[in-house]
């Protein structure tokens, strides 16, 4: 051991040197061995390896060189031809032999030696066992028969004037060239185009084929007719092109041989590289190919990707991005993992989207894939989620890795990004823009049941529409809300703006007020400069600064707007009366001028709190009694520049203690439980914005949130016996999600009133949960049950006689149906039934596909439902993007489909305050200072008002809320002669007993149960006759099926109706009386179900921000936004308390409701 110790060489001077100016002292005397490591065997034969093969850019080096070599040969080959002069007579001689100059032949020689060796060397370092499969291979045979004869040549004089095809060197520069451009692409790491190499290989095969010909006719016809190069070129072509003219033709044997086998080699080598062109082709069709990169700096691009593209996403996402002038430059990259369909195919050749849209079939996972479609240049990529998957979970999964993906490749493009789960939303926090679908629909679904049709509210705001909808239809509801569908959220800087310049200064209610009487537009909300929070209607007290962003709603954005000012308006009303005639008869453009003007008598104008006596004295909308006889129009009081806090906010905006010292303790049931304000303990998911709701002040144990069976804290087991004095809303879906969490919330919130709680009621097909149940046992009233809604006894059960809303959420289980559309299949036949069964109750619901919202209460041979048809397949024609709003159930709120707010994601891109502004709207955030969506309902007492904009003059003096809308319901007779299901209603008046929620009678004024039905006795009887006329005029023209008006047809039909309307009244008594007789099995009691009282004779539509002359009328419902309560407690709490407190001495609770949903 030591003699092998001693063996040991010493360590170089240098590295002791080098310890010992680094302190390492201690080691000098150990024994150290100095090894170096190699990656590759240290032998020359692999050091040659490496430089020659395995290295990429040497061996691309190499093969450049090898490329030339074989270039030059072919060059001094047509030079040596040039330079020839054959002795003239025909025979083998000037075949065997040419002239070759002495300078050419050294060049010649000195150029084979080196490819004779560079080969030989190849051949050696290729070397794998088996020698002659190195020496038959084609390039080695070439390059023997090239270089071989002219190194004989140095050791045989004689010989150096002897023919050596050198031409054939053209094959070997081709083979070089492919290896050439391998290694180029391998070396910088890029991945060429298939398509590319196999064109150039293309290219130089044929190349290659005339080159060999040229050189070899010319060569053999040197015994013949002594051809030239460029006649040889000449006759190759000719030839090759199969067109052959027969002026230039071989002489002798070996020339004519020679054509016939090169034809041979053509006809087998160039149909194989079409056929490996036209496959490369196909291919590149399907995945799409790359999206160049000088596009991708010169022009503007954003890239969508999906899961699985569907052409009405494409529809929706390319209708809705393009409908913005700004964006018409654009052009949409499609990022897709699936290959092309054929509907998309289609749709992406029309010439509108084919010089628009890109289709890339690949992953977003992968950098090469995102590297094709620029994503690192790109202006934003919208990343979607594929809701059609039954795991949601797994398609948000995918969705996550996508944004990832794309953040890590291209951290600078916006990211845009959908999410169905609301679980899954934090993991998405970074990008720029994020929609959380469950989070939306329930939220949505939610406000439906106090709001009446907040889903086609917001459907309508978040679409772009021109506001043309309906305007050629002689109904004139269609024409109103179509042209207030056009409404859309705009902003502007306010030291910008025309509409609220003039208004800085002055308080937010003053601004909106004027501005909606001056221009027709609507103020809804602001953000201040530092700020970045938006606030809807921050209250009377904000002052407006110009440097405040105004967010409102409008026609077109004020951009767009041309101003009329008065003296035109004089000019035109001299022209005559009838160039305007109500607000039907206006002309609808992008021209914004003073569409009405609000007539006002404001002498008396105070600034005092609302005082009255009577009943109706504490209504915001309360008649004054100063005014209130005589033929004057009442006044109302004018909006002030500047807040006063005595007149500012009406008694419902306060805490719910105060009224509890007012109501009794009797209205609160049978068990008095106070309710506390506060954050909800238990949030289900990661995510969640903290609202401030009414909270139980003790979490209700686990076995009391059952409905259906009772515990030993209560032993209820209906609805019945509750007790409850709201009606109930009914939420059927099939798993308790935490998206089902923000279903509860906004109605939980603070700013609801106590008195208007509704009671909530789950029923799921699967049972809930320990941590949904721990998230929402801190609600009142909030209950679950286990059942489905395809079951008669579980809807029984759960109350369905007692509620006013239903709620039918989509179900992921349906969605692997075969195919796409019939995903809807069972929802709404089990729906269609409900209607049947309940024709009083609301129903509320969602489906996958707008498209199938046609079948919802689906009359087969209504003649007005087909007209509707008709228009809506003109509307789709003539470009609209909301074809489908003229449906009756979508017009009405009564279905909703998620895909709806697809669009919400995309206007983002332009608008991006628009996904705060609509969870503002929806109660998924709650910022301090900002207000809140609510509606309130119109009543007889409230007609003195006259129009909308007087209605709005009077929220913003009295309570300081601004109304964005209306939801409106009228008669409609459908024609019962051609329908199966629809009966005139009026013809049962008699036997119809309108009853509360415990079966007693309810007047016409009170809940909301009443406003299905409600103006059957509210509209001016002398206008339904010409309504109905035209309504079934039109709808019999368009659907060409007029009745003859003869004698013994009106007979006919008159019998007809009759004996449909007896049919029909049979079949809903056979229903009464199943729904009795399961009642009865079940032990529920039967008072309460009202088997008559339906709603199918009436059509109810949104009016988005209509003109101020607009006409109110009975039971018209108002879109509100109130302001927070919580940001006008001043500094004095004692003086508030005092004021508010003689405010709700004066109010009256029973009236205040009838004005209030």
């Amino acid at each position: 051991m030591n003699d092998l110790d001693s063996e040991v060489l010493p360590l170089p001077p240098r590295y002791r040197f080098r310890d010992l100016l680094l302190g390492d002292q201690s080691f000098q005397s150990d024994d150290r061995v100095q090894v170096e490591f190699y990656v590759n065997e240290n032998t020359f034969k692999e050091r040659l390896k490496l430089f020659f093969i395995k290295n990429q850019r040497s061996s691309l080096r190499i093969r450049l060189f090898n490329f030339s070599l074989k270039l030059l040969t072919c060059l001094l080959y047509i030079l040596r031809v040039l330079l020839d002069d054959p002795a003239l007579g025909i025979g083998w001689a000037p075949i065997l032999w040419v002239e070759r100059k002495m300078d050419l032949w050294v060049i010649q020689v000195i150029v084979a030696i080196i490819s004779f060796l560079e080969t030989m060397l190849l051949i050696y370092l290729s070397y794998k066992g088996n020698i002659w499969e190195q020496v038959f291979r084609v390039s080695f045979v070439l390059e023997m028969i090239t270089t071989l004869p002219f190194i004989i040549t140095i050791f045989w004089p004689p010989l150096r004037n002897l023919f050596i095809p050198v031409f054939l060197n053209c094959w070997l520069a081709k083979h070089a060239l492919e290896n050439m451009i391998n290694d180029f692409h391998r070396a910088i790491l890029r991945t060429q185009s298939a398509m590319f190499n196999q064109v150039l290989i293309l290219f130089c095969t044929l190349l290659c084929l005339v080159f060999t010909g040229t050189c070899g006719i010319q060569h053999l016809e040197r015994a013949g007719g002594n051809l030239s190069l460029l006649t040889s070129f000449y006759f190759c072509i000719v030839t090759f092109s199969t067109v052959g003219y027969g002026d230039v033709t071989p002489k002798i044997w070996p020339s004519q041989l020679l054509v016939v086998v090169m034809i041979c080699v053509a006809l087998v080598v160039l149909p194989l590289q079409f056929e490996e062109l036209v496959y490369l082709w196909m291919e590149r069709q399907k995945s799409g190919g790359n999206y160049s990169r000088h596009r991708a700096q010169t022009e503007k691009h954003v890239v969508l990707c999906v899961s699985s593209l569907k052409i009405d996403l494409l529809m929706d996402f390319l209708n809705e991005f393009y409908a913005h002038p700004r964006l018409q430059d654009y052009y949409v990259v499609i990022l897709c993992p699936t290959e092309m369909d054929i509907q998309v195919r289609r749709v992406l050749q029309i010439p509108l989207w084919s010089q628009r849209v890109i289709y890339l079939q690949g992953s977003a996972l992968k950098d090469q894939d995102l590297m094709r479609a620029k994503m690192d240049n790109g202006e934003a990529c919208f990343i979607l989620s594929s809701r059609n998957e039954v795991d949601r979970t797994a398609a948000d999964h995918q969705t996550i890795l996508r944004a990832w993906a794309v953040k890590d490749f291209a951290p600078n493009c916006p990211l845009y990004v959908q999410i169905l789960k609301p679980e899954n939303k934090f993991h998405v926090k970074f990008a720029d823009h994020v929609v959380c679908e469950e989070e939306c629909k329930y939220a949505l679904l939610a406000l439906n049941c106090i709001c009446p049709a907040t889903s086609t509210l917001i459907t309508l705001l978040v679409h772009t529409s021109r506001g043309q909808e309906g305007q050629e239809s002689p109904e004139q509801w269609q024409r109103m809300y179509g042209r207030c569908s056009g409404n859309e959220v705009y902003h502007i800087r306010m030291g910008d703006s025309k509409f609220f310049r003039e208004y800085q200064g002055k308080s937010f209610t003053y601004a909106a007020f004027h501005a909606h009487k001056k221009y027709g537009v609507c103020l809804i909300g602001l953000k201040r400069e530092e700020h970045r929070s938006i606030l809807l209607n921050p209250g009377p007290r904000h002052i407006l600064a110009a440097s405040d962003t105004c967010f409102y709603i409008n026609i077109t954005k004020e951009e767009n707007s041309a101003f009329i000012f008065k003296q035109e308006e004089k000019q035109q009303k001299r022209a005559g009366p009838g160039l305007c005639e109500g607000p039907a008869g206006l002309p609808v453009h992008s021209i914004i001028a003073s569409v009405g003007t609000v007539a006002m008598d404001l002498r008396q104008a105070e600034c005092r709190p609302l005082q009255s006596s009577g009943g109706g004295g504490g209504s915001k909308l309360a008649l004054p009694t100063e005014n209130g006889s005589g033929s004057r129009r009442p006044s109302i009081a004018p909006v002030l520049e500047l807040a006063d806090s005595s007149a500012l906010l009406p008694c419902d905006l306060l805490s719910d203690q105060s009224e509890d010292e007012v109501t009794p303790s009797e209205d609160e049931g049978l068990s008095a439980v106070e309710y506390v304000r506060g954050y909800p303990p238990n949030s289900p998911y990661i995510g969640s914005s903290p609202t401030l709701c009414h909270l139980l002040p003790v979490k209700a144990p686990f076995c009391c949130l059952r409905l259906d069976k009772g515990c030993k804290h209560n032993s209820y087991e209906d609805a019945k016996a509750y007790g409850f004095k709201n009606k109930l809303i009914i939420v059927s879906a099939e798993t308790a999600g935490n998206g089902l969490y923000n279903f509860i919330v906004p109605l939980r919130a603070y700013y609801r009133s106590r008195r208007e709680l509704n009671p909530i009621v789950l029923l799921l097909d699967n049972k809930p949960d320990h941590h949904f149940l721990e998230a929402i046992c801190c609600f009142p009233m909030v209950y679950y049950m286990e059942g489905s809604v395809d079951n008669l006894d579980s809807l029984l059960q759960c109350g369905v006689i007692y509620a006013d809303n239903l709620v039918v959420v989509d179900k992921e289980s349906t969605m692997s149906a075969e195919e796409d559309y019939m995903a809807d299949a069972k929802t709404i036949v089990n729906v269609q039934t409900m209607f049947r069964l309940f024709p009083s109750l609301s129903i509320t619901t969602e489906l996958t596909h707008p498209s199938n919202m046609r079948f919802m209460q689906f009359r087969a041979k209504d003649s007005y439902s087909l007209a509707l048809s008709k228009l809506e397949k003109r509307e789709r024609e003539n470009g609209s993007n909301l074809a489908f709003m003229f449906r009756l159930p979508f017009a009405a709120g009564r279905v909703f489909s998620i895909s709806m707010l697809d669009t919400l994601l995309y206007q983002s891109f332009v608008k991006d305050y628009m996904i705060s502004i609509t969870r503002l709207l929806l109660g998924l955030d709650t910022t301090p200072g900002s207000g809140h969506l609510c509606a309130m309902k119109i009543t007889e007492e409230d007609l003195w008002i006259r129009t909308y904009g007087r209605l709005f003059q009077k929220l913003c003096s009295s309570s300081a809320e601004i109304p964005i809308g209306i939801y409106r319901t009228e008669c409609h007779v459908f024609s019962s002669s051609e329908s199966q299901i629809s009966v005139n209603v009026e013809d049962f008046e008699d036997t119809r007993d309108v009853r509360g929620p415990w079966g007693a009678r309810a007047g016409s004024g009170s809940g909301r149960g009443s406003t299905h039905g409600r103006h059957s006795s509210s509209d001016d009887p002398a206008e339904h006759p010409l309504l109905r006329r035209k309504s079934l005029q039109w709808a019999r023209r368009l659907s060409r099926k007029g009745p003859k008006h003869a004698g013994k047809a009106a007979a006919a039909e008159w019998i007809g109706h009759h004996r449909l309307s007896l049919c029909r009244r049979s079949e809903r008594q056979e229903l009464s009386e199943l729904v009795k007789n399961r009642m009865k099995h079940l032990g529920l009691p039967t008072t309460g179900y009202d088997e008559m009282s339906d709603h199918q004779n009436t059509l109810s539509y949104v009016l988005i921000n209509p003109p101020p002359d607009t006409r109110l009328e009975p039971n018209d419902i108002v879109y509100l936004i109130r302001s927070d309560p919580l940001a006008h407690v001043i500094s004095s709490p004692q003086s508030q308390k005092s004021s508010c407190s003689n405010k709700l001495l004066s109010c009256n609770p029973e009236t205040r409701d009838e004005t209030q949903l």
